[in-house]
């Protein structure tokens, strides 16, 4: 099952924009290097912080555009609980939607694996995001790889 994103252009006609599971290792390896450009590349996160072993255990949710992997995030999980992170989107495509589809995605996966709630440390500028699609804080703000970040969580009920 998969989310579709239409986006529409003053150039082009209205576009679809997949938002689904990865299938293959070659999404993820995309995804994985999507990560790499958006958080070691523009925030000066170290690579082994983005790549901390737990890849491999993850649920990865990829947005797909002409074949090409433009956003993603990964799920991990631990009893009834869904931790989301990693959540990156290409640059050009950010504040179009692409984030809010796939955190739909997540949460239908999340759901669909048996988690009754999503938990996530949110970079303090991206609160907005995730508070549109029903987060709520949960504690203060924290420095997590020199980035301030807040706790977040959202039931799946």
């Amino acid at each position: 099952m998969s989310a579709s994103w239409p986006r529409t252009s003053s150039a082009t006609l209205a576009e679809v924009l997949e938002v689904r599971l990865a299938r293959t290792e070659e999404e993820v390896d995309a995804a994985l290097g999507l990560r790499h450009r958006v958080f070691c590349g523009e925030q000066g996160v170290s690579p082994s912080a983005d790549r901390d072993g737990r890849d491999r255990e993850a649920t990865h949710v990829v947005a797909i555009e002409d074949g090409h992997v433009v956003g993603t995030c990964r799920l991990l999980f631990r009893g009834h609980a869904a931790r989301l992170g990693r959540l990156a989107v290409e640059p050009g495509l950010r504040r179009r939607g692409v984030g809010g589809a796939i955190l739909s995605e997540a949460a239908r996966a999340a759901r669909a694996a048996g988690a009754h709630q999503i938990e996530l440390h949110a970079q303090t500028y991206a609160r907005e995001l995730y508070e549109r699609d029903g987060y709520a804080e949960h504690g203060g703000e924290f420095v997590e790889e020199g980035i301030m970040h807040v706790s977040m969580q959202k039931p799946l009920a």
